[in-house]
């Protein structure tokens, strides 16, 4: 029995307010077209003093041995060949807390633990982060420059963003077809089409440019390192935190969001969300005609989300037609 503190649902999306392991048991079997999220990054953010929230977890063992319940959900529903996203970034390590200024290979862990559910490692891209950004905001001894001066051998680079594909053994029986028809990212090659939502039409519409291929927007997709996403182009977080929270929020960039879409599934899909925050992922499937499920556990960011969800253009279809 799943314990619901409050939910909606609505013509193309179920939104929960909810321990996410329980609304993954209640879905179906090879149910699920899609799946983009950000899990909790252990310990380094913690959005809530739940004892359900993973990211409240005492240790590293106490928030694996919770993920690894969410893994195993994730591998019985989504559809054979279909293909998880899992945006995530390796861990800075601390004398506080690890005994050691260093870097911990959170990315690696995930990808090792997806594979013994039963996951095929699909591929992976790295997201470009601007290093000053990351330095003014955590003012991390590795980045500031008076390390330089004082002692180099401290001195490390900025830690990027990982988007880690894993796909589920099996054939998919609903191909995802088709040449690309326009670009998503914030610095389009010359004369490339790039979507860009326009409010005042409640539709997509082309912007910069109109004779790019769709190999030519495969060529820059197919990168292993994506430079040319806006890094502010987020949902609107600040109305979702409380004035106890511990860190920040990082919505996904829409960018990201919209280009896996784009890549890895087909109109009317389900498209999952095991942590929805305040619902991004799910704002940018209902506006490309996907269906969406999505659980949250904090409420200020699940009542944020659903009024993002109800802004989006939501699809009209039943959810499990």
């Amino acid at each position: 029995m799943v314990n619901v503190i409050d939910q909606v649902i609505k013509d193309g999306y179920a939104a929960y307010h909810a321990d996410t392991v329980e609304v993954a048991q209640g879905l179906p079997d090879n149910s699920v077209g899609f799946s983009v999220f950000s899990p909790p990054f252990e310990s380094l953010y913690t959005y809530s003093n739940s004892t359900r929230d993973m990211g409240n977890s005492k240790d590293s063992g106490e928030f694996w041995r919770q993920y690894l319940f969410l893994i195993d959900q994730q591998f019985r529903v989504m559809k054979p060949g279909r293909i998880i996203a899992i945006h995530c970034m390796n861990l800075p390590t601390s004398k506080q807390n690890d005994g050691f200024i260093g870097i911990r290979d959170f990315r690696g862990e995930i990808i090792k633990a997806y594979q013994n559910a039963g996951f095929i490692y699909h591929s992976e891209v790295v997201i470009w982060k601007d290093p000053v950004v990351a330095m003014v905001r955590t003012k991390a001894l590795g980045l500031l420059h008076k390390t330089i001066k004082k002692d180099s051998s401290m001195s490390r680079m900025g830690i990027p963003d990982s988007l880690v594909m894993m796909r589920k053994p099996g054939n998919n029986t609903d191909p995802i077809d088709g040449a690309f028809t326009y670009y998503v990212g914030s610095n389009p090659a010359p004369g490339f089409k790039r979507h860009q939502w326009d409010d005042g039409r409640d539709a997509w519409t082309v912007v910069d440019g109109n004779h790019n291929t769709s190999i030519d927007v495969w060529q820059r997709y197919a990168s292993p390192v994506w430079d040319d996403i806006n890094q502010t182009d987020t949902l609107n977080f600040r109305e979702g935190r409380d004035s106890d929270d511990e860190r920040h929020i990082c919505p996904l960039q829409l960018d990201v969001i919209q280009r896996c879409l784009q890549l890895w599934s087909n109109e009317c899909d389900i498209v999952w969300s095991p942590f929805m925050g305040i619902g991004s992922e799910g704002y940018m499937s209902l506006k490309m005609g996907r269906k969406f499920i999505g659980a949250e556990l904090k409420k200020s960011y699940f009542d944020l989300a659903i009024r993002n969800l109800k802004n989006a253009k939501a699809s009209q279809y039943d959810l499990f037609e």
